[in-house]
């Protein structure tokens, strides 16, 4: 008699250890945005304008890509659990230095050690999140970790800000070091070391390949470049709705967060074998979305609707995106598939912003939404190509792995 299928809801998730990890990553999320909820005070304490305040943003996403892959090449004889861990407590010190930086350059410098550290920490959350799922629950287990750093985007900042109003904002910072300790030791003490990494190969017996995993990860920075290219200019786009909204655009941005945390949810409930399919199916969505920004005109519940449709495409995004990537990956290629992710997100982040800024300043706001959508429009076309071979793959391999590490 044929063993029972094992199905994504059966199998057991080690929740003690997913749940640290999205601790660690609303601690990450919280603290590369933390400028940006503090700006205003930092920029007058210091001395400077709000725009080389707000560098500091910038600067953190460019010592990402560049830091990421040559520090998971230093640290890839450590243990994955081991190397979470240091890295929080540099992200700390890193903390505390921006806390006490009595001038710009020294809380640059403080953010830049902050910012190789969050690219570490990021590869190695990733890959460790899936050698600790390897099987039919990994989508489950991102969904979880991203978890967190969702709600670093929906409350953290938010908290933050209210932090500041009280202690300064060098008290949140300071604030931002002690949650970071925090997250450190309970890494170490709760988190589970993962399972012995086992040599893996293409599925026909050959070396693995890379190749689908940067086919993936340059379509997926393609989206990412369409969308920040228009979220970039969102309070502008939508002024038009926002400004008939109790709230305005602060309420917009709520709704676009709680819409990203339901899409993270949805997709955590979806099967591993279902990614493939639904991660074209999402940036589709997402240039759909943004080819209807011009639409909303000035009608709030258009704006609404809006934002709600492009919150929650876009939330099931990254946890689509990295499933989609750690399993193409497989075991072998784990901890360089977990570098690729933070790598293209903060290209994607970079890269649109700077694209619509030009496409702002040559043409206008108004001129934006179009080729940010007509970019997602071309990756979701090559994603969807590349899903019938990913889907191949999965059924080849026979999905051999199904068991968790539990607690």
């Amino acid at each position: 008699m044929a063993p029972a299928p094992v199905t994504t809801a059966s199998v057991r998730l080690p929740w003690p250890s997913l749940l640290v990890l999205a601790g660690a990553t609303f601690v990450l999320v919280t603290g590369e945005m933390l400028p940006t909820a503090v700006l205003p005070r930092m920029s007058a304490d210091l001395g400077v304008t709000t725009a080389r305040t707000g560098l500091l943003v910038s600067a953190w996403a460019l010592t990402v890509v560049v830091a990421s892959v040559p520090l998971v090449r230093l640290t890839r004889r450590w243990g994955r659990r081991d190397v979470v861990a240091g890295a929080l407590v540099v992200f700390a010190a890193s903390a505390l230095l921006t806390a006490a930086g009595e001038d710009y350059a020294v809380v640059l410098a403080a953010r830049l050690v902050g910012a190789a550290a969050c690219g570490l920490l990021w590869s190695t959350v990733n890959a460790h999140t899936a050698q600790l799922v390897p099987g039919e629950g990994l989508g489950r287990a991102i969904a979880v970790v991203l978890g967190g750093a969702t709600l670093g985007t929906v409350l953290g900042v938010p908290l933050a800000s209210l932090a500041a109003g009280a202690g300064g904002w060098r008290g949140a910072f300071a604030g931002l070091a002690v949650l970071a300790l925090a997250a450190a030791v309970l890494v170490r003490t709760v988190v589970l070391p993962g399972r012995p990494e086992v040599p893996a190969t293409d599925g026909a017996g050959g070396r693995p390949s890379l190749t689908p995993v940067l086919a993936v990860a340059g379509l997926v920075g393609l989206v990412l470049v369409g969308h920040f290219a228009a979220y970039t200019f969102v309070t502008r786009l939508l002024a038009g709705p926002a400004d008939v909204l109790p709230g305005g655009i602060t309420t917009l941005l709520l709704v676009f967060g709680l819409a990203s945390a339901v899409g993270l949810v949805v997709v955590g409930r979806l099967g591993d074998a279902r990614t493939a399919v639904a991660l074209p199916v999402a940036a589709a969505a997402i240039a759909l979305v943004l080819a209807t920004v011009p639409l909303a005109g000035t009608h709030p519940v258009a704006g609404v609707l809006l934002v709600l449709a492009w919150g929650l495409t876009f939330g099931a995004l990254p946890p689509l995106t990295q499933t989609r990537i750690m399993r193409a990956a497989g075991e072998a290629l784990r901890g360089a598939a977990g570098t690729v992710i933070p790598v293209v997100l903060n290209l994607g982040v970079a890269v649109g912003a700077a694209a619509g800024s030009a496409v702002v300043d040559r043409a206008g706001v108004a001129a934006l939404p179009l080729p940010a959508a007509g970019v997602v429009a071309l990756a979701a076309g090559g994603l969807a190509l590349t899903a019938g071979g990913a889907t191949a793959r999965l059924v080849r391999r026979g999905r051999p792995r199904t068991e968790a590490c539990t607690a």
